[in-house]
């Protein structure tokens, strides 16, 4: 995301603010929205501790969104998609929000595309995963959520398709870490 001065951005599922305050130097007018509330004070909490006041916070369900059409430029989700109820239809709301020639960002875990890594994954994810989030985090339970969230996840190709479904064109599809990670996009035409 290359977002320019005066345009109007939303971060979807943003609320600690990662993505959004990698955009604010930009002079872009971003909008940081989340379902939850109390990761939203997490980001506002964060921002002020960097000095960063220009953030619009605002708590939004990916699915029904209360913005006008064609409002923003840009709209970025980063891992939160795939906790999403109806992704189809989260799809056709950023379509809907996004002005002629707007652009879609999506990073979200995916599944590994280096011959014979999937299977070692698989096996490390499901087993240590969750141990490892028991002894860092005292909660294996979230961990084995995020596990199960990205193999329920669609693959590469079908969420791409997903996107296009939702009125976007040159939709793509960029893996990385060999497709553990994915940048999914597309525009608004």
């Amino acid at each position: 995301v290359k977002p320019r001065e005066g345009e109007q951005i939303l971060d979807m599922a943003g609320g600690t603010g990662d993505i959004a305050f990698r955009m604010e130097p930009s002079g872009a007018s971003i909008t940081v929205a989340d379902i939850n509330p109390q990761m939203l004070e997490v980001g506002m909490q964060r921002a002020h501790k960097r000095g960063i006041d220009g953030l619009v916070w605002t708590e939004a369900n990916a699915e029904t969104l209360t913005f006008p059409d064609k409002f923003f430029d840009a709209y970025t989700i980063a891992f939160g998609i795939r906790n999403v109820t109806d992704i189809p239809k989260a799809l056709r709301e950023a379509h809907r929000v996004l002005r002629r020639g707007g652009r879609f960002y999506c990073l979200e875990f995916s599944t590994t595309v280096w011959p014979g890594f999937a299977e070692v994954y698989d096996a490390y994810s499901h087993k240590m995963v969750p141990k490892l989030g028991q002894l860092l985090a005292q909660d294996a339970d979230s961990y084995r959520y995020l596990i199960e969230s990205i193999r329920r996840f669609p693959d590469m190709p079908k969420f791409k398709g997903m996107i296009a479904d939702a009125g976007f064109v040159q939709t793509k599809v960029e893996p990385l870490l060999g497709g553990l990670v994915a940048i999914h996009s597309g525009w608004k035409i």
